[in-house]
């Protein structure tokens, strides 16, 4: 375990962004990432773990140590007739981790196909797509504590999911290190969520009736394929920004004056695309100098080669800025920002 001062994190975000920090380290074991945690405490520096380095945008060289997990493994803990419990290690890929799930026929995980990220930052934004939320398949989350490096379990109840949100990324931000998650997911009477349109439209264009779970896990993929660049081809986060979500009487206001804006009512209100609204403000497919926004996607923004982080977060900034002007809707980031 190498400790080292001034590392590039380039190779370490999605995004492409050159930025260094003060130390990095790559930890494969939890002993050595308690080790590292006394090191942190004793010169009184700031963390960042990185994962997959999908959903950060750093806007400046980080002063602290930036710890890069590798923690793997996959298993199953028991099981009966109808569910299985699988515990994965906070850094197996994500859509690795749905696609071993999928060969052995578990299901719940199939509409969250081909997110970027491992599984440790699943629960912390509790990602979702398609109708799904990956907190509805947790059963409990293992962490370690920053400050002492001793273990605590969180239940699904503990973790207090909301949309895009979690008690790790809120009051307990930056308390505790996830590194694995449990999993109750179905061996059989699968709970399928088919009824969001681009996923019917795609099973329907295939001529599939009665979908699997891999049936709807290759639709997903090929939508998020056709929408979304690939970060390997042009730097990007995916969806940058979260959709919003008001009232009834909020949105009843805003369609007087705008009866063709893309919305679906939830529980909790009336959730707006939030894409849309950034393509109807004129966004789509800007682009000033390397930074721009997706010309498939509008919730994309885009690193076309050497934007910086700053550039980036500016031109998110007037993106929220019009939205609210011509809306009235105040659109929050998705992506963490790293300063």
């Amino acid at each position: 375990m190498d400790i080292i001062e001034n590392y590039s994190l380039k190779l370490y975000n999605t995004f492409g962004i050159e930025a260094k920090a003060k130390y990095f380290v790559d930890v494969s074991t939890i002993n050595d990432l308690r080790k590292v945690l006394v090191f942190r405490r004793q010169k009184d520096l700031p963390i960042l773990f990185i994962g997959g380095g999908s959903n950060m945008l750093f806007v400046d060289n980080f002063p602290g140590i930036v710890l890069k997990l590798n923690l793997k493994g996959i298993e199953i803990l028991k099981e009966d007739n109808d569910y299985v419990y699988v515990k994965s290690q906070g850094s197996e890929n994500w859509h690795h981790f749905v696609e071993w799930t999928l060969e052995h026929d578990f299901g719940g995980l199939e509409n969250l196909s081909l997110i970027p990220g491992n599984v440790g930052t699943a629960p912390m934004q509790n990602i979702g797509a398609y109708g799904v939320e990956v907190k509805d398949y947790i059963v409990e989350v293992q962490t370690l504590e920053l400050e002492t490096g001793n273990e605590r379990i969180f239940t699904n109840e503990e973790c207090h999911f909301g949309y895009r949100e979690s008690i790790f990324k809120n009051e307990l931000r930056g308390k505790y290190v996830l590194v694995a998650v449990t999993f109750k997911l179905t061996k059989q009477n699968h709970q399928l969520h088919v009824d969001y349109g681009a996923i019917k439209t795609e099973l329907d264009s295939e001529q599939i009736i009665n979908p699997t779970i891999q049936d709807i896990s290759r639709a997903v993929i090929k939508i998020r394929e056709s929408k979304l660049p690939d970060p390997s081809q042009i730097g990007n986060s995916g969806s940058f920004f979260k959709n919003p979500v008001i009232s009834n009487d909020e949105f009843a206001e805003i369609e007087k004056n705008h009866p063709q804006i893309a919305h679906y009512k939830t529980d909790s209100g009336i959730k707006l695309a939030a894409g849309w609204l950034i393509e109807q403000a004129g966004w789509k497919g800007k682009r000033f100098g390397d930074a721009g926004v997706h010309d498939k996607q509008a919730l994309v923004l885009v690193n076309y080669g050497n934007a910086t982080g700053k550039e980036i977060y500016d031109l998110s900034e007037q993106i929220i800025e019009d939205v609210k002007a011509k809306y009235g809707v105040t659109l929050e980031r998705e992506v963490n920002i790293i300063k």
